[in-house]
């Protein structure tokens, strides 16, 4: 998001947008004002970018109005009349004043008369020297002795009394008693008011902004509160915060009483000791009258703007505000006018709702829009207008430009200034360009983003910065706390500074992640430290770390990524490297070959990090009393245990773990997190006595694992277990059962599933489970395990009661895998199932009394979900193959509100449900008392009709007629042109108009149908949108189809629907209009032919209304229901499924090709709270019909 231009074309003003050659033409008497009010007024108009007629002729000459003149009024928007002493003595005065008063009528053309020291009156009634200088036209008049002359003179003096009069009626400004810097103020503001003109900014040309734009300007116009506004724009420096609220503003200040646009706040106040009064003047002198007294002190300009902002609806942007005291002094606390709108741009999140505003009784409305960078596109449209002037890259130039865009991640700023740098530059620089980015010291970028750095509050904060962005980037978020905590850094409230500035931001998966120009800028203030030393730095990475001093605390190589850079030439690492490096805390050496004695490892030591590591064994020497977190993935160690020398055959492991020196034995008390993920040749764990700080134990992938030692039970501190995929463990079920205090548990790819073997021995089984609970029986636990089938294993032994998190992911596992009760674990919060072969929800699932997450993700056999716990708040149901089985979808009455993320694109088209969403079933078998509800009679021969459908992803498929439901709207599809009998009123074309008819009867809904005909012999129709709108109770409804696509082989189409209306939507009297809108996709072309609409009354006799319909009203999502997340800020219900199963689809537009000519609606609520029935409908039956 960056300015291309400092003004495009035609930006000055919005003249030219309107087909106008002038904003403003200036009609006056030069002897009286042109060298003083008229030049003062021109100026300002001129500087105001608002583009200004001005006749530079002294003298007037011929008695007919200059063409030129003519011409440049009906070319203005408007005029400015400058009434002054002796403008009626000049002929082409008046002249100019009639014809702008025709101009006035004849085209909306705007006058301001100014009043410049001569009263209205004097004006209207011609008096003094108005009255002096008609009579001297009267007397020209009369002494006219050629008739017909005398005769154009008096029609002409006719037209100038009634102009005079005319512009004397009108309301205009008088100058008496004003100062005229004051007063022209006032006038430019009155100019931009009834222009709408833009502002006196130029509209900068944006590129990646128009979601962001059109979000504001939404925000702009919401008008549904009661306080002012407040919206904070935030993101990093340089991601284009001002150029957008300078784009807002430009656009839309001249909706407001006043305004104030004040940029580089932060800047100015830190640059001057009174910094911050320079910019209350600024913001005191925009708002209100200018004034001259002079104000030194800080609460004093507070109390002066607070008085000024109460009185009126304004318009303030507050650009890069830096503390709360800046916001305090510019904003106060007393609060602002109803309908005002405030937007902040800053890089710290904090500030806003902290400041003095935010304190008060009435509290203003908070928004908060983030600006996160560039899609790849626009960054390349971006970077090449600036190196090629053009949108694509030259020939030759596409790999080098990829490069560059990659570099800078969307970084608006980043991709301007070195797209300007590499303006007519050949690839081969290009290349060494880029080469050279990642070296640069004094990049204007980093300086910009050092600027959110540099206002961290402690040196805490700055330290835990430059760890994150030079080791820790990516890493999860609470193994990074771990170790870094261990290095006596405060992260709670650290990590929140650097996520509040726009430094860091947490990832889906929980890790830590930095843009990377960010992430660079860090790396660029170590390189400060000691800029030709590299040795010297607090932090080294790359290349630069084979050789380090004691400033060293924290030191990373990665082979793989230095191949990656072409480091030519194999690297050994020399172990004596470390002898000076007695402070080094965090060590990475992945993928390093070294040579020399381990004993040189420092030993402060609390994280070491080792992937690939060659040897079969952790040496002896290595010092580890300090380690807190080590990570040996993707090693070659066979076996781990506390005593440490080479390890003797497996067959003496159980015994004792890589070597039998008790000498070497060693507590690792600090240990809290061991890695061993990925160690494929790694048999055997042991010595779990000797590490009692362990949180954390990750063996993914531990391919050939075959035992874990049972001293695992006293890591009493031990909350995560990771054994994914390490499908040869033996005892697995007792080694789960021992882990007492563990909350996440992962046992993605352990073949829990695979056995058939059936159970026969049901009393085995029983005391099993006695044993298994701690009763004691005579069988020995190895029989009963022989006899129960391997699939039902993992759950003979009880899980842990304190697990919080559980997946069982790609585990073969089917719903009769799983026990009927999951009670004991009363803990659970998060369940992972995905890739089983599950049919149903196991039952299980239910009664676990705490449940939140549930996934279940390619379970591509899922046919039904029913009543998953009512707790539930996530619930993600995801199918990678075409055509899933998935059929219903029932949820528990009194369900938790569900983020519920399900491909929406898989639905099926026929037989399915889900419950509150969407249900389809064939006509056939829907009961002949719904269809008469809906006062859908005689369709019994559409019903044996077939169409080929499609939605999403799942293709063509044929499928009898159907009856869909969704929204509280019913609705069928066959081929043909043939409307129902029953339809009462018709209209050609796309919309029809009507007056709901007055019934003594209550009205319950209607029935309205269209037909489409398909345009090029097409066979396929994308269904249209249908937007309802009652004139009388201001409520519209734009309703999208369950369905995309119908096949109907060149036939016409024929959509039949019934619209469940109350009182408060729909009732007798009621205006209505109903337009079919075609969506704006490939192919989709279609011509509607017909609409026809009829009403359906409560008869009054009908006593099972709910018996009949009960169900269906009873669903949440329905017209007269809840439509949180569903109502534009304009005002319009947009009622699509997605807005569902993807809440967090993007809200700025929505999706702006298929709503065509309706445009883009920005969703008032982003998040969508589902629930599947309301709960003000508690008498209803809990099944469907």
């Amino acid at each position: 998001m960056v300015v291309l231009h400092e003004m495009s074309k035609g930006s000055s003003s919005s003249s030219s947008a309107h087909g106008h050659g002038y904003d403003v033409f200036l009609n006056f008497r030069g002897v009286d004002t042109r060298h003083s009010f008229i030049n003062h007024l021109y100026n300002a108009l001129i500087h105001a970018n608002i583009t200004t007629f001005l006749d530079d002729e002294e003298i007037e000459t011929g008695e007919d109005l200059k063409p030129e003149l003519e011409s440049a009024i009906k070319a203005s928007r408007a005029s400015v009349v400058v009434l002054s002493k002796t403008y009626a003595a000049s002929t082409w005065c008046l002249y100019e004043l009639v014809l702008i008063l025709e101009q006035r009528m004849t085209s909306n053309h705007i006058v301001i008369p100014i009043f410049y020291h001569v009263e209205p009156t004097e004006v209207r009634k011609q008096q003094n020297t108005f009255g002096d200088a008609m009579a001297k036209h009267r007397q020209i008049m009369e002494a006219e002795t050629n008739a017909s002359k005398r005769s154009n003179w008096a029609q002409k003096m006719d037209r100038w009394n009634k102009a005079l009069t005319e512009v004397a009626g009108l309301k205009g400004k008088n100058v008496k008693g004003r100062p005229e810097v004051e007063f022209i103020d006032e006038i430019l503001k009155d100019i931009f008011r009834k222009l709408r003109l833009s502002s006196r900014f130029p509209l900068p040309q944006l590129i990646g902004m128009d979601n962001s734009i059109k979000f504001i300007t939404s925000w702009l116009k919401d008008a549904s509160t009661h306080t002012a506004n407040v919206l904070t724009i935030l993101g990093m420096g340089g991601i284009g915060k001002t150029s957008l609220a300078k784009a807002a503003y430009v656009l839309h200040s001249h909706e407001f009483d006043t305004s104030s646009f004040i940029e580089d706040i932060n800047r100015r106040c830190d640059e001057r000791y009174n910094g911050i009064i320079d910019v209350q003047k600024q913001l005191y002198d925009d708002i209100s009258k200018p004034s001259s007294i002079q104000v030194h002190d800080v609460s004093i300009y507070t109390s002066m703007t607070e008085t000024a902002v109460a009185r009126k609806k304004v318009f303030v942007v507050l650009d890069d505000i830096g503390s709360l005291d800046q916001l305090d002094a510019l904003l106060g606390r007393t609060g602002f006018c109803p309908g005002s709108k405030i937007i902040i741009t800053t890089k710290d999140a904090w500030l806003t709702q902290s400041c003095s505003l935010f304190k008060t009784n009435i509290k203003p409305k908070y928004t908060v829009h983030k600006l996160e960078g560039l899609s790849t596109t626009e960054s390349q449209k971006i970077l090449c207008f600036h190196a090629f002037v053009s949108n694509n890259p030259k020939a030759g130039y596409e790999e080098v430009s990829e490069k560059l865009v990659s570099y800078c991640e969307g970084h608006p700023m980043a991709l301007k200034l070195l797209g300007r740098s590499l303006y007519n530059r050949d690839v081969n620089y290009w290349e060494g360009y880029i080469d050279r980015l990642k070296k640069e010291n004094d990049s204007p970028i980093y300086n910009v983003l050092k600027m959110s750095f540099d206002s961290l509050p402690s040196e805490n904060d700055k330290e835990l910065f430059k760890h994150i962005a030079c080791i820790f980037v990516r890493m999860d978020r609470n193994v990074a706390i771990t170790i870094l905590e261990a290095c006596n850094i405060e992260t709670k409230t650290g990590i929140t500074n650097l996520i509040d500035r726009c430094l860091l931001r947490i990832g889906r998966n929980n890790e830590l992640m930095m843009h990377q120009l960010v992430q660079e800028m860090g790396r660029f203030v170590v390189r400060q430290e000691s800029l030709y030393k590299p040795w010297e730095r607090s932090r080294l990475w790359g290349h630069e770390s084979f050789r380090g001093t004691e400033n060293v605390v924290g030191l990373t190589i990665d082979m793989r990524m230095l191949k990656k850079e072409k480091l030519h030439g194999s690297v050994e690492l020399k172990t004596n490297v470390f002898g000076n490096m007695y402070r080094l805390m965090l060590l990475q050496l992945n993928y390093v070959q070294m040579t020399g004695s381990y004993k040189n490892f420092p030993e402060e030591l609390r994280w070491l990090c080792m992937h690939g590591f060659p040897l079969k064994s952790i040496p002896s020497e290595l010092p580890m009393e300090n380690l807190v977190s080590l990570d040996m993935s993707y090693s070659k160690i066979e076996s781990f245990g506390i005593h440490y020398s080479y390890p003797q055959r497996l067959h003496k492991r159980l015994k004792q773990l890589i070597g039998s020196c008790s000498k070497d034995k060693r507590l690792l008390g600090s240990l809290k997190i061991l890695n061993l993920s990925f160690c494929e040749q790694l048999h055997s764990l042991s010595g779990f006595d000797h590490l009692p700080s362990l949180e954390r134990l990750i063996l993914k992938g531990c391919i050939g694992l075959l035992e874990v030692c049972l001293s695992v039970e006293q890591c009493l501190e031990l909350i995560l277990v990771d054994l994914s995929y390490c499908n040869k463990l033996e005892k697995l079920p007792r080694i789960i059962g021992m882990l007492k205090r563990v909350k996440k548990l992962f046992l993605n790819g352990c073949y829990l599933g695979e056995s058939q073997i059936k159970i026969r021995d049901m009393d085995s089984t029983e005391k099993f489970k006695a044993n298994s609970t701690g009763v004691n029986t005579k069988m020995d636990s190895s029989a009963i395990l022989e006899v129960i089938p391997s699939d039902l294993r993992f759950f003979t032994v009880s899980l842990p009661r304190s697990l919080v998190s559980l997946s069982l992911k790609d585990n073969n596992l089917s719903t009769e895998s799983f026990p009927m009760d999951f009670s004991c674990l009363s803990m659970l919060k998060e369940l992972y199932l995905d890739e089983n072969p599950i049919v149903s929800l196991p039952n299980c699932v239910r009664s676990l009394p705490r449940l939140e997450t549930l996934s279940m993700v390619k379970c591509n056999m899922l046919t039904s979900v029913e009543h998953p716990p009512h707790t539930l708040t996530f619930m993600k149901l995801y199918f990678d193959s075409k055509r899933p089985s998935l059929r219903k979808v029932i949820f528990h009455p009194q369900m938790s509100p569900l983020d519920f993320f399900m491909d929406w694109k898989m639905l099926a088209p026929s037989s399915f449900e889900i419950e509150g969403i969407v249900k389809t079933q064939p006509m056939e078998s829907v009961e002949e008392k719904v269809l008469c509800r809906l006062g859908w009679t005689k369709l019994d021969s559409h019903n044996d009709r077939c169409v080929v459908t499609c939605t999403g992803y799942r293709g063509r498929e044929e499928c009898e007629m159907q009856m869909y439901y969704e929204f509280g709207i019913f609705s069928t599809i066959y081929g043909g042109q043939e409307m129902p009998s029953w339809i009462t009123d018709r209209s050609t074309g796309p919309s029809i108009s009507f007056t709901i008819p007055s019934s003594p009867n209550k009205l319950t809904g209607l029935n309205f149908c269209f037909v489409q005909t398909p345009l090029y012999l097409s066979e396929s129709f994308y269904l249209p949108l249908i937007k309802i709108s009652n004139i009388t109770k201001n409520l519209t409804w734009i309703y999208q189809h369950y369905l995309d696509v119908v096949y109907l082989g060149g036939k016409c189409l024929t959509l039949l629907s019934h619209w469940m209306f109350g009182s408060n939507e729909m009732e007798c009297g009621d205006h209505v209009t109903i337009t079919i809108t075609q969506r704006k996709v490939p192919d989709g072309d279609a011509v509607t032919k017909e609409c026809e609409v009829s009403f359906v009354y409560d008869d009054g006799e009908n006593k099972v209304e709910e018996d009949v319909l009960g169900y269906y009203k009873s669903w949440n999502h329905i017209i007269g229901g809840d439509f949180t997340g569903f109502q534009s800020t304009t005002g319009e219900y947009i009622l699509k499924k997605s807005r569902i199963l993807r809440p967090y689809i993007d809200t700025y537009l929505l999706n702006s090709g298929n709503l065509s000519e309706e445009g883009a609606r920005l969703i008032k609520d982003k998040q969508v709270y589902f629930k599947a029935l309301s709960q003000r409908k508690s008498a209803v039956m809990e099944d469907g019909p």
